[in-house]
């Protein structure tokens, strides 16, 4: 059947933003008008977050009291941890985060809009908690404090998936990571999260709905099934070979080429960077290099570039995530994101509602049941 003109919204501007750019000729990716290669190689993931909730980089005192608040509200209330541990162990993490963050929302409802900002702060301390909270009692059969005494956001992360300090080159690695992820203009997720936002439900809702819309293959998990990928092979000419079957059998490989970007995605060179860092440090002779003839392939093959999830993949590998935890980690990063767009809806709202083009039949008489024949349906 043939798409109509805009299916899946394509090339439809359903809205304004001043949060970031994405696609533009000349202009790149900004956040609040920074480059994301500036930010992400120059400023702390809590500098970006701070942008991007506040509208302004933070002074070195606002860094420092976002940060203590953030610390402040790392906690999970018992009813929360008793709900975590009564998910099963085969619950996906995603699944996992969306139904937290909607317990969350009946323990410490938003009691008006006004709050929106502590709500905002309070869901960015918290995912991480309950993420590994969950993964810890269900896979290591412990009860884990969420409290790690680490100021920096990534460097608590990194100390909750393992117990111990990571190195800086691993703190700054993961930090990266999640300021690249943070804001993505009316990605799929976000999108709802405005919807959603427009009907004025409240906060939780919002992020919930999000959650849920990221779950998705097509839109969140290209990262695990990019893994997935990068794992099969032993060496890189394996890779080359079964990726050239892979292509004459049309199998869509994940973590390459974007819906908006049609020449490169600005974010991939910098995590690529990261995962290449990595990989020397930790002496790796197989991953990255499969990695990069994956890369090498798909562009000479299919004229394709890798995306921000290609080589993130590598990079949460290296730091010793699971690969079901790869799109969480998204979460904790797009929260910041997805906030700053629920506080843009909610400043200058109008229910979001867009019209179809109706393709069914036209008008016809009702048929009572007993004049209907069985040829007739």
């Amino acid at each position: 059947m043939t798409q109509p003109s805009g299916a899946g919204l394509a090339g439809v501007v359903a809205g304004t933003t001043s949060l970031s750019t994405v696609g533009q000729a000349g202009v790149g990716l900004t956040y609040r008008g920074y480059a994301i290669e500036d930010l992400a190689l120059q400023a702390s993931f809590e500098e970006t977050a701070f942008l991007l909730l506040y509208g302004t980089l933070p002074t070195a005192n606002q860094l420092s009291e976002f940060r203590q608040r953030l610390v402040a509200q790392r906690s999970l209330p018992a009813a929360l941890k008793l709900a975590l541990e009564q998910l099963p162990g085969q619950t996906h993490p995603m699944d996992v985060l969306r139904t937290g963050c909607s317990m969350l929302g009946c323990l410490e409802p938003e009691e008006a809009f006004e709050h929106q900002h502590a709500v905002a702060e309070r869901l960015l301390a918290v995912f991480p908690s309950m993420l590994f909270y969950w993964h810890h009692f269900h896979h290591a059969g412990r009860r884990i404090e969420v409290e790690t005494g680490e100021t920096e956001f990534a460097a608590h992360v990194l100390h909750l998936l393992d117990s111990h300090s990571a190195s800086a080159e691993e703190v700054r690695a993961l930090d990266a990571s999640f300021t690249l992820y943070a804001e993505h203009e009316f990605n799929a997720s976000t999108f709802v999260a405005r919807i959603c936002a427009s009907t004025l439900a409240d906060f939780y809702s919002a992020i919930t709905a999000a959650i849920g819309t990221l779950r998705g293959s097509l839109h969140g998990g290209a990262n695990e099934q990019a893994m997935a990928l990068i794992e099969r092979f032993s060496t890189p000419d394996a890779a080359e070979a079964e990726l050239l079957r892979m292509l004459t059998r049309k199998e869509k490989v994940m973590g390459f080429g974007h819906r908006v970007y049609k020449t490169n995605d600005p974010r991939s060179g910098v995590i690529q960077t990261f995962a290449r860092q990595l990989s020397t440090a930790m002496e790796d002779a197989h991953l990255y290099p499969v990695s990069e003839r994956i890369d090498a392939v798909m562009r000479r093959e299919k004229k394709l570039f890798p995306n921000l999830d290609f080589y993130s993949a590598c990079v949460y590998h290296f730091l010793g995530f699971p690969t079901p935890l790869f799109t969480p980690l998204f979460v904790m990063a797009r929260i910041t994101g997805w906030s700053a767009h629920v506080f843009e809806q909610r400043e200058n709202n109008r229910l979001i509602r867009p019209d179809a083009d109706y393709q069914g039949p036209p008008p016809r008489p009702f048929v009572p049941i007993s004049a209907r024949s069985a040829a007739s349906t």
